[in-house]
């Protein structure tokens, strides 16, 4: 049988990004080869500047490509849609509504009845572990519980693919764990792909099926890495205990701090 479509293809991506304030041009990504599995969870790693979060921005339709191929079930990315969530860092919840109106807050803006739209955010709230919040404000919550109405707020909308830049690094170490847990919860019971941007090992390993790690900018793939845990055994208590979860989070550093001559080099003698 041949191997399915990927969900998201990319070829020979380029991407600039200009200073708005000296005009200079800046290339983040270069010549980056990636396919995204439907289905999958796919953690995108890499040193601070090696363009991730630009490579996210471009697959969410936020910036266009300078050069190469950029498409979701085959048809070219050129802007935002609903068939592609994004959540960020910062938690982008209004502070004048409360917890069930920003979770509904898209469904609203699609035109989905009232009672419709609360009665999927509601849903997604359980999901989330967060019942009996829906009447709070995000002044009232914790910064997990409000990083948790951001993820359902949205799974709320449908989307085919969800894009995760970084949405837990604002957070304590504690909460993050139990974040990373609830999210390897909620994708095995959310039919998603996930595309998670991070530049913590830990956090790759425990949550991706693969990570695809990148060179330092302009960014492009040095490896792929399959993950070989089951996402329904990954707690952190059995993957601290782990000596393969140890090993492959010393393979993934190597990798993460070689220098980029190193991935130019191989790419050279493969093509030799």
């Amino acid at each position: 049988m041949a191997p399915a479509a990927p969900k998201i293809h990319i070829a020979a991506l380029t991407l600039d990004y200009v200073n708005a304030e000296t005009g200079a041009a800046h290339r983040a990504v270069a010549g980056l080869d990636l396919d995204v599995r439907a289905g999958e969870f796919l953690c995108v790693l890499g040193p601070s500047g090696c363009g991730k979060s630009t490579l996210l921005s471009a697959i969410a339709g936020f910036i266009r490509p300078t050069a190469g191929t950029l498409a979701m079930d085959g048809e070219p990315i050129r802007g935002p849609s609903a068939e592609r969530g994004v959540v960020f860092q910062e938690y982008a919840l209004l502070p004048w509504m409360n917890v069930l109106d920003n979770t509904a807050l898209g469904l609203k803006l699609r035109g989905v009845a009232r009672t419709e739209r609360y009665a999927t955010a509601r849903r997604f709230l359980a999901l989330a572990n967060l019942h009996d919040v829906d009447h709070k404000y995000p002044h009232e919550l914790s910064g997990g519980m409000r990083q948790r109405v951001a993820v359902a707020r949205t799974l709320a909308n449908s989307p085919e693919v969800m894009l995760m830049d970084e949405p837990f690094a604002a957070v304590d170490a504690q909460t993050r764990m139990v974040l990373q847990e609830e999210l390897v919860r909620i994708s095995e019971r959310s039919p998603l792909t996930v595309f998670f941007i991070t530049h913590s090992v830990e956090e790759a390993i425990f949550l991706g099926d693969r990570v695809a790690v990148m060179t330092p900018g302009p960014g492009r793939i040095r490896e792929i890495v399959d993950v070989p845990f089951a996402r329904a055994e990954r707690t952190w208590k059995a993957m601290n205990a782990d000596a393969d979860f140890a090993a492959l989070r010393e393979r993934l550093l190597e990798l993460v701090r070689a220098p980029a001559a190193a991935n130019h080099d191989r790419s050279a003698a493969a093509a030799a």
